[in-house]
């Protein structure tokens, strides 16, 4: 795996997890920007040929 795709999927693991704690605190307004991150990130694995999973929240 090389360097990109390592810190790809790093920040793929990091946001989703940003996310769920946005959400289980209820901080909207968090997880509607961390959903739009994750989003993005999601984009731009799949514009690089990255294997993501299943793992989206």
């Amino acid at each position: 795996m090389d360097a990109f795709t390592a810190g790809l999927l790093q920040r793929i693991r990091a946001t989703e997890s940003d996310l769920t704690r946005a959400r289980e605190t209820g901080d909207d307004f968090l997880a509607e920007v961390e959903q739009a991150e994750l989003d993005d990130l999601h984009r731009l694995a799949a514009e690089h040929g990255v294997e993501v999973g299943a793992s989206r929240v």
